[in-house]
């Protein structure tokens, strides 16, 4: 069963706002879009790419008062680039509201949000009182998609709706900048030149990264590190030597509870097994031990199936230190 391709933005924005995925055509590529306030949605789109762990997403937004909505300030510096380059391929780092959940930003406190300009999807935005989550729309590690067609021979039979806004004018992914100790940061090169951002900002540092992630966290291997340390292994022989050294500790499981251990100490992120249900939970639950009085969270990997390796690849390096 293939997408359907078309033109419709009345289908495409009802699919959006009843949970589903759609492909929308951007000046730089084509992105696999859901709505970036249902969970859900943004579940389905790291399921749909089989991206091997949750990279934070872009948002999408119809203009920069609808981006203010999201996000706590803008920097001068950054609306100057705004007011310059959107809408566009720029897209900017900025601190996030509480509504924009952790599953978006990998539990980061930043959001990168962008205004595309291709017309279609700005039209589509417009119909839509909520945000798009929308990172490329091909299975991980493909080649980004610049026509419907290359969406539809990659992820066909796993979208309904394939938005086609004709070939893509840039082709490259966007620029992505942000902020650290005052001074403008490019974290990925893309589709805005440096020098156009120069020409604003003057002088930017330039991250060096392989990472296509904004914040580049992929680089990072502790990145995602509570402040307690987090050691993974076996539960029973951790709780177990733990317990002999009278350490103060809390347990992060996947299904099971520990009945000798206070319920404030420890999280299973989904009794029932289920692997949505854990994923949306990591983050919370991590942060939750974090603030216990524990010395050091003990946690376990989960099979490695379904979200499973995503959440695996997020407790790794929160245990990389």
């Amino acid at each position: 069963m293939m997408a359907e391709i078309g033109k419709d933005i009345k289908k495409a924005a009802s699919l959006l706002s009843s949970g589903k995925l759609v492909a929308i055509p951007t000046e730089t590529v084509y992105g696999l879009a859901g709505n970036a306030l249902d969970e859900g949605a943004v579940l389905d789109i790291f399921k749909t790419k089989q991206r091997p762990s949750f990279d934070p997403l872009i948002i999408h937004l119809r203009d920069i008062d609808q981006v203010r909505a999201y996000v706590d300030a803008i920097p001068e510096e950054l609306e100057q680039l705004a007011q310059k380059f959107w809408p566009g391929p720029l897209t900017l780092l900025l601190p996030k509201k509480d509504m924009i959940s952790d599953l978006v930003t990998s539990g980061l406190d930043t959001v990168g949000v962008r205004v595309p300009r291709h017309p279609l999807t700005r039209k589509l935005l417009h119909r839509l009182d909520f945000p798009l989550a929308a990172p490329s729309a091909n299975p991980f590690g493909y080649i980004s998609p610049t026509s419907a067609q290359h969406v539809q021979d990659q992820l066909g039979g796993q979208v309904p709706y394939i938005l086609d806004g004709g070939a893509c004018d840039i082709g490259l992914e966007s620029t992505i900048v942000g902020m650290e100790q005052g001074q403008v940061v490019i974290y990925r090169l893309g589709g805005t030149s440096v020098q156009d951002i120069e020409s604003v900002v003057g002088k930017v540092l330039i991250l060096p990264q392989s990472s296509s992630n904004p914040k580049s966290p992929g680089m990072l291997k502790s990145h995602y590190a509570p402040r307690k340390p987090l050691l993974l292994g076996h539960l029973d022989e951790l709780i177990e030597s733990h317990r002999q050294k009278g350490i103060v500790f809390a347990v992060l499981s996947f299904q099971r509870s520990f009945p000798e251990q206070p319920s404030e100490l420890q999280y299973a992120l989904s009794p029932e097994g289920d692997y949505d249900e854990a994923a949306r939970n990591l983050f919370s639950a991590m942060r939750a031990l974090d603030s216990s009085n524990a010395e050091i969270i003990l946690a376990e990997e989960l099979p490695e199936i379904h979200l499973g390796k995503a959440i695996n690849d997020r407790l790794r390096r929160a245990s990389a230190r």
